[in-house]
Order: structure tokens, then sequence, then C-alpha cells
């Protein structure tokens, strides 16, 4: 499923139009986005929960030359999947 996919089921299921369901999937997108930017965590009660994880600084190696290279630490989004969520797809 893409994001028009996304949009067109969520038109479909709370009976709104295309336009105003894609509003509301680019809101839900862009406050997920922001509250992660400002390291917040996002919980979603059954669904999972977005948060930040912190990747630390390693060294790896340049795939073509083999040469060492250093790998900076950074944030990245993450996504802990709920119990409902698991479940449902686990049946």
């Amino acid at each position: 499923m893409n994001k028009n996919d996304l949009v067109n089921k969520v038109a479909d299921t709370a009976n709104l139009s295309k336009v105003d369901a894609a509003k509301a999937v680019e809101a839900v997108f862009e406050s997920i986005s922001g509250a992660l930017q400002n390291k917040d965590d996002v919980r979603l009660v059954g669904f999972g929960t977005f948060c930040v994880a912190e990747r630390k600084a390693t060294e790896g190696r340049n795939p073509r030359t083999g040469e060492k290279i250093q790998i900076a630490a950074k944030s990245v989004p993450k996504f802990k999947p709920g119990k409902d969520l698991k479940e449902s797809v686990a049946a």
C-alpha cells in the first residue's frame, strides 16, 4: 500500500472526500514527524510507538575499496509495534 492507496482507504472508511482524506493523512504524518524532530515519542495505544533512537558512531568499510571509514553518530526514527497490531498480523 502506498500513500495514495492509504488516502483512498481513509476516504472510503471515514466517508470523506479524497481531498479531505489527503489533508488528514498529511496532517497525521506531519504531526508524527514534528514530534520526532522534538525528540518526543508518539504512542498510539494498540498500534505502536514512534520514537527516536540514537545510533553510535562506528567504523565501517567502503565496499568498493575496502578502506576503513568513520560512520558518524546520528538520530534515526524507530517504530515499535503494539500488542494489538502484532496479534492482528500474526492471526
